[in-house]
């Protein structure tokens, strides 16, 4: 595997985007003035079933009435989204002409809540703003009606970014659009919503953030790409920078500090605030720096699971919960990925707590990947795609539906072709026992 440093390096800029965060309790409380700040005067407040009947919508909810803000709740959003249940997010926004969106939820509501704005406001075919070469990868045409992100996980960092995913059914692949014009305007961050969250949650959610900020951390550099011929396509995943690097380590060294114990013990609320500001931080990391390769093998690995079932999330149908598809893959890859920046992947095992042993940069990827199989096994969720019901017979599957991820495979800092997308699947099927 060659690493990807032979690519023409004449970018020499990097763009810090943001969503505007509020961080603390009584955060998503600010919801309403801020909303009617902007203008809107008929809101859409998207959520699931289930936080729709939790205390934080009933927070919301009151400040945007406060507001004198005309409300119509749409809960419906399913827990890892498939292109219907989108399609029906989008009647829903256009039937009820909104003008401003807040969404109240894990990374399905908010992403949910994105692209319901989106096509409301720039109706096209599903597929039009979808990446290439799975859609069209249109532009967004402008700006979206203001929107309000108001997380109840500890994970997804979609209140921070462009980005928006769901599954395509037909293809048996999640895909994604992604869009500086997406972003929310505030991301309202009270991290006592994830003091009830169940532990299977915690722990998916959790090593979502842990993927975010790895993957944004050892990302291509961002001098690695062509400069753009305009600032206005530089893309939002530019690689890893400077700004990237700040949020992605301190993200790494609390997820170190508080992950296992957020997950073990619900009463650790130092620990579940400590792992609702990684997030945060991991988010904003990503947004700008991007991820690459375990996001990418992950869009193929939710698709194609038909069977797996997760406790602490709905049972209705069988899913990948979405950390969990990320991390499967994770010590396959960054024992791939070392080669090419073992400095900075023997900063990332020290920041997760890793005993280094002595070990010299060359054994970077054996101590990264054994310290995640390690964070698994302490955090009890499955060790590899065996355990997700994948037979190796699928590893073709698995291979042509990650290689559909351009936007995610180019950011990686290898070279990658179907040989080496195997291999990485090969490598991901059952972790053995961490010496």
């Amino acid at each position: 595997m060659a690493c990807a440093h032979g690519l023409i390096q004449r970018e020499s800029v990097f763009t810090i985007d943001a969503s505007s965060i509020s961080f603390g309790e009584g955060a998503a409380a600010e919801a309403g003035p801020l909303l009617a700040a902007r203008g809107a005067k008929r809101i859409g407040l998207y959520t699931d079933a289930r936080v729709a009947k939790l205390r934080p919508v009933e927070i919301v909810k009151a400040s945007l009435t406060r507001a004198n803000l005309d409300v119509v709740v749409y809960d419906a959003c399913r827990v890892e989204p498939k292109d219907g249940s989108v399609l029906d997010a989008i009647r829903f926004a256009k039937e009820a002409r909104l003008d401003g969106y807040v969404s109240v939820g894990g990374g399905s509501s908010i992403d949910t809540c994105k692209l319901a704005a989106l096509y409301a406001h720039y109706p096209a075919d599903l597929l039009a703003y979808v990446n290439a070469p799975v859609g069209e990868g249109r532009r967004v045409p402008g700006p979206l009606p203001p929107h309000v992100a108001c997380p109840t996980t500890s994970g997804t960092g979609s209140e921070c970014t462009g980005i928006a995913v769901f599954d395509l059914v037909e293809k048996n692949v999640k895909t994604a659009v992604a869009s500086r014009a997406l972003r929310p305007i505030a991301a309202l961050v009270d991290p006592t919503f994830t003091e009830s969250l169940p532990a299977e949650v915690v722990a998916a959610s959790g090593f979502d953030v842990l993927c975010h900020a790895l993957e944004s951390f050892t990302a291509r550099r961002f001098t690695a790409r062509e400069a753009p011929l305009t600032p206005d396509v530089r893309p939002m995943s530019q690689g890893q920078n400077p700004w990237s690097d700040l949020g992605s380590m301190e993200a790494l060294r609390l997820a170190g500090k508080y992950f296992v114990r957020a997950v073990r013990d619900a009463s650790d609320k130092e620990a579940r605030h400590g792992l609702s500001w990684a997030a945060t931080l991991a988010g904003v990391a990503f947004g700008n720096a991007g991820v690459h390769l375990p996001h990418a093998m992950s869009y193929a690995v939710a698709g194609l699971s038909k069977t797996y079932q997760c406790a602490g999330y709905p049972s209705e149908a069988p899913f990948v919960p979405h950390g969990i598809s990320v991390v499967v893959g994770a010590p396959s890859v960054f024992r791939a990925t070392a080669a090419c920046s073992p400095e900075r992947h023997m900063e990332a095992a020290i920041a997760l707590g890793a005993e280094t042993r002595g070990g010299s940069p060359t054994e970077a990827g054996e101590i990264l990947s054994d310290r995640l199989i390690a964070l698994m096994r302490a955090t009890n969720v499955p060790l590899g795609l065996e355990a997700l019901g994948f037979a190796r017979s699928a590893t073709d599957a698995l291979v042509v539906g990650t290689l559909l991820q351009k936007r995610l495979v180019d950011n990686a800092p290898l070279a990658v072709d179907e040989a080496t997308m195997r291999r990485l699947f090969e490598g991901s099927f059952a972790y053995g026992e961490v010496p």
